[in-house]
């Protein structure tokens, strides 16, 4: 097989009566709040399926007494030779995916089929800019719209029959720092939302909504303050900048939200994971300490005002690219005895978290794989305990997780039924 020629596998039965029936046209409304919230079985509408991002798929056709019989159904040849870390969405029959360069194609599910493709022409000297490849990782769908994040900080709508442009936006705050966006931007209550990488080079953190239908902007968090007198964007940066030492490296402290985000259209909360600070080294960043609000954390956000409902951080001055950016997925379980609406997480840092989605509550932390920055986690403080294991600041230290992380930005799953959560771990 050509390396440029990477092909993608649908579990197809080689059994009669069990294929994909062809595509047909995306109609318009088909893909609103109800249908985000319990997609038909046979589609995929959203990045981790629906809202909740469960990444749960009640299709039952494939069992384990039938796995044997699964081939493959069709190839694409991309053209690329980087990665490729894009959730397809499937609705109606037509697959929309992205490519590198955030390239956008849209195809026949049952064939492979090519019914139109997008580049928004990125200009290729952007990459310099990516820390982590040229990658995109998908698309959202509302309403007869698909909409991509391109990697030069552009938000864009594309009619899904057509695949022609309908508008096009600038998220990008300042267009000569090294922004990028990598990740899949997400619908909830008609609007678009859409965050950015690059804390690494540095950068300043923020998540914006637009206007589904028309772009136009309709509020933007900021997920760390500008400078230690302000002016501050809203009024969360006023307690937020007390985390920081006022001789921090002000103008661009990271905490980028790169990547997941998830929604819970009965609370009206928009969920959102930050990244790591900018630079790693907290004893540099914020020479006098402090938590550096709101690196790593997760934040409730009011989905039409933005406003910050709760936040709970994963980890207080983050200190080794352990980010909280990594997939969460919304939840009804039974804890303690009683029914609570919740949020699970694996962020980076090793650790398994389980919120109380409404009130951000800590209900549970444990560790999932090797860590030795901390022992555990304070259910009372919510705090994790540091071991001074990982303390880099006077001499060199192996720390666990590395970088990448014990958890990154692949997918997890969440099965309703066993209540098993489904994560991928690096060791």
């Amino acid at each position: 097989m050509k390396p440029e020629l990477v092909r993608i596998l649908l579990g197809c039965l080689l059994l009669p009566g069990v294929l994909m029936g062809a595509a047909l046209p995306l109609r318009a409304g088909v893909v609103d709040e109800p249908y985000l919230t319990n997609p038909r079985a046979e589609d995929w509408p959203a990045h981790g399926r629906n809202y909740s991002e469960d990444g749960y798929s009640p299709l039952a056709q494939i069992h384990t007494g039938n796995i044997q019989a699964l081939g493959l159904a069709w190839e694409f040849p991309t053209g690329t030779r980087t990665g490729l870390e894009a959730t397809p969405v499937v609705v109606n029959g037509v697959m929309y995916t992205t490519l590198p360069w955030s390239v956008v194609l849209a195809l026949d599910a049952k064939t492979g089929k090519l019914l139109w493709q997008f580049d928004p022409k990125v200009p290729r000297a952007w990459g310099k800019r990516a820390c982590c490849d040229t990658v995109n990782r998908g698309v959202a769908v509302w309403q007869d719209k698909v909409y991509v994040g391109t990697l030069d900080g552009r938000l864009v709508a594309i009619d899904a029959i057509s695949g022609k442009q309908v508008w096009e936006v600038d998220t990008l705050i300042d267009r000569e720092r090294w922004y990028t966006i990598t990740g899949a931007p997400r619908i909830a209550k008609g609007r678009v939302v859409i965050g950015n990488g690059g804390a690494e080079f540095p950068v300043r953190g923020y998540v914006t909504a637009y206007d589904a239908d028309t772009g136009k902007q309709a509020w933007r968090f900021f997920t760390v303050p500008g400078s230690a007198e302000g002016p501050f964007e809203h009024p969360e940066l006023e307690w937020a900048v007390k985390t920081w030492s006022k001789d921090s490296q002000w103008g661009a402290l990271g905490g980028t939200a790169w990547d997941s985000f998830a929604y819970d259209p009965e609370l009206e909360l928009l969920y959102v994971g930050t990244g790591n600070g900018s630079p790693w080294a907290r004893h540099i960043r914020s020479p006098g300490g402090g938590d550096n609000l709101f690196l790593a954390s997760i934040l409730a956000i009011d989905i039409n005002t933005g406003r910050l409902k709760w936040h709970y951080q994963t980890v207080p001055g983050e200190n080794w690219d352990f980010t909280a950016t990594q997939p969460m997925t919304l939840a009804d379980i039974e804890f303690d005895g009683k029914p609570r609406k919740v949020l699970m997480q694996a962020p980076k840092n090793g650790f398994f978290y389980v919120l109380d989605r409404a009130t951000g509550e800590l209900l549970a932390a444990d560790k999932i794989a090797t860590a030795n920055w901390a022992s555990h986690v304070d259910l009372k403080t919510g705090r994790p305990v540091e071991t001074g294991l990982a303390d880099y600041e006077k001499e060199p230290r192996i720390v666990f997780p590395s970088a990448a992380g014990a958890h990154n930005w692949q997918s997890q799953a969440w099965h309703p039924g066993t209540k098993l959560m489904y994560v991928p771990i690096m060791e």
